[in-house]
């Protein structure tokens, strides 16, 4: 595959274009980032480089698996760690809802390995194909519709979005060991969450950075911007 051909070279940090972007399906908050980075990008007139990170939440939040209708089953959590989960949840769809997006709580951790090989298959066919393979892969996701673990799945997803799919099924299971090999370089370099922004080589997790990620991106002119959002006003309420 074309996007680990050069895993000693790759680097977290660095791109060709001025934003990187870190994204992983089964965050709530990658989610809800995609389409405002997006319009920050189109209104720069910028390219963005966008890159999966697959998390290891377990290593922090613990694990757990419900039944569709949201019983727990097994658990692997603390007290605390499922407190932090129930307002990371609660928080996300609050800004779910200013966007109409459904957001329901997933079922299991994911392992999302297979959809960030196919974020990077898709990324190779250009940038429609990407934009349209992260589309089709968050909102059904979120809408428990999409099995992320299936080749089958990501495959057809990879398809509709435009990208020849030919021989995917091979080359993603081939490509694992250098998946693998970029996440540890990515979280080697300090990049621990997403969405994850890395502007003039400085990393930046949250999407509550926008507005300073355009601060810089424009130059720097004037002082820099707080953590705040504006929106227009037809959206405010």
């Amino acid at each position: 595959m074309r996007a680990f051909d050069a895993v000693s070279r790759f680097d977290p940090l660095r791109s060709d274009r001025p934003l990187i972007v870190y994204l992983d399906l089964k965050s709530p908050y990658a989610y809800l980032a995609k389409d405002p980075t997006r319009e920050l990008a189109a209104s720069l007139g910028i390219a963005v480089d966008w890159r999966p990170l697959s998390l290891d939440i377990p290593s922090f939040a613990g694990s757990a698996r419900l039944d569709s209708r949201d019983a727990v089953v097994t658990s692997e959590r603390s007290p605390a760690q499922w407190a932090w989960v129930k307002y990371a949840y609660m928080d996300a769809r609050r800004y779910a809802r200013m966007r109409g997006i459904t957001l329901r709580g997933t079922v299991k951790i994911w392992d999302t390995t297979l959809a960030g090989i196919g974020m990077l298959w898709a990324k190779a066919h250009g940038d429609d194909v990407l934009g349209r393979y992260l589309d089709l892969t968050f909102e059904p996701f979120w809408k428990r519709e999409l099995d992320a673990e299936s080749p089958a799945a990501i495959r057809a997803i990879l398809r509709e979005s435009g990208a020849d799919v030919s021989n995917f099924a091979q080359a993603a299971e081939s490509a694992r060991d250098a998946y693998f090999a970029q996440q540890a370089g990515i979280f080697d370099a300090g990049i621990f969450g997403v969405p994850g922004y890395v502007v003039d080589g400085e990393y930046y997790w949250g999407r509550e950075h926008l507005p300073r990620i355009r601060w810089i991106l424009e130059g720097r002119r004037g002082p820099a911007p707080d953590i705040v959002y504006t929106r227009p006003a037809a959206e405010a309420r």
